[in-house]
C-alpha cells in the first residue's frame, strides 16, 4: 500500500486510490506532479487543484500532455489497461485526489 492509498481510497476509491498512488509515485511526489504539469503548459489548471476553491477539469489528453506519454505507457502496461482508459479514468480523478491532498493549498513534505 502506498503513500497515499489510505488517505485516497475514502475519495476516490481504493482501486483508483492505487493507479493514483502510483503516478504520484513514479513523478517525484506531489510537487514533481505539480512541476511537470506546470512544465508542459498547464500551470493554471494543477494549481487550480491545488488552492482552495473549485478545481479545473482536465481532458484525457491534457493528462497525456501533463505527465508525459512514455510513464503513462508504462503504467498502462503495468496495470493492465490501456492507455487512453488510463488517461481518461486519471482526467477523472487527478483534480480530485491532488486537491485532497494539498489541504490549504499547501504541499505537504515528502
Amino acid at each position: 500500500m502506498g503513500l497515499f492509498d489510505g488517505v485516497l481510497g475514502g475519495v476516490i476509491g481504493a482501486g483508483m486510490a492505487g493507479m493514483v498512488n502510483d503516478v504520484i509515485e513514479k513523478h517525484g511526489g506531489i510537487e514533481g506532479i505539480i512541476s511537470q504539469f506546470q512544465a508542459n503548459g498547464l500551470g493554471p489548471t494543477v494549481q487550480s487543484w491545488v488552492q482552495p476553491g473549485a478545481n479545473q477539469a482536465i481532458t484525457a489528453d491534457q493528462v497525456q500532455q501533463g505527465l508525459g506519454p512514455e510513464s503513462l505507457t508504462a503504467l498502462a502496461a503495468k496495470l493492465g489497461i490501456p492507455q487512453n482508459e488510463l488517461t481518461a479514468k486519471l482526467a477523472e480523478v487527478l483534480p480530485q485526489a491532488i486537491d485532497h491532498l494539498t489541504p490549504g493549498g499547501a504541499v505537504p513534505p515528502r
